[in-house]
């Protein structure tokens, strides 16, 4: 057994990728008190707001460093859609964004809902609702990663779906919440070294 230690102040995560290369028989629907409502040109500073109350809890950074031009160049790409998730009055408590760029491929980039809805049986409608987006004319495999820190039911929702673990790798970053990109108090269940 081998330990890799890290620098102070860095986090570790195992990302693991699925691949799903069938489109899955048609199932029941599965109901929701939630909506997708299609944002078609998304601005930077609304887009971090709903993936910071989404991913905050589980460490999601990657959109909160890049630049407004380089944020807006990618969820305002014409492959790539992002959907924001409604509850019944409308509010926006949850993220999902396909990206069709790589030829005959979708990937969930994002999905996920907001720390207060996870564990109420929501996360495979939403699921559902992602890879019924997906598989479209041209579309031959979705793929999706998660983290070691994300959610842990998230590994078995998508192999109940039907995705193949495919690939393991490990990925290690500057703490979010040292810098202040996150609060300190995001992500309780990683502790702070540093």
């Amino acid at each position: 057994m081998a330990l890799i230690p890290l620098k102070t102040g860095e986090v570790a995560a195992i990302v693991t990728r699925f691949e799903m290369t069938q489109r899955p028989k048609p199932a029941p629907l599965l109901s929701s008190p939630l909506r997708l409502a299609r944002w078609k040109e998304p601005e930077p500073d609304k887009y971090r707001i709903l993936f910071r109350r989404v991913g905050e809890h589980w460490l999601w950074y990657s959109r909160l460093v890049m630049s407004d031009h380089a944020l807006r160049a990618t969820i305002r790409n014409p492959l790539v859609e992002v959907h924001a998730v409604l509850d019944p009055k409308g509010i926006e408590v949850g993220l999902l964004e396909l990206d069709f760029r790589h030829h005959g491929l979708c990937i969930i980039a994002f999905l996920g809902l907001v720390p207060q809805l996870t564990g109420q049986g929501l996360g495979p409608w939403l699921l559902s609702q992602a890879l019924s987006l997906a598989w479209r004319k041209g579309v031959t495999k979705i793929s999706v990663q998660t983290y070691s820190l994300d959610d842990p039911r998230a590994i078995s929702l998508y192999i109940k779906a039907g995705f193949a673990a495919i690939h393991r790798s490990i990925d290690i970053f500057p703490d979010p919440r040292l810098s202040g990109l996150l609060p300190m108090s995001a992500a309780h269940h990683v502790p702070v070294v540093g």
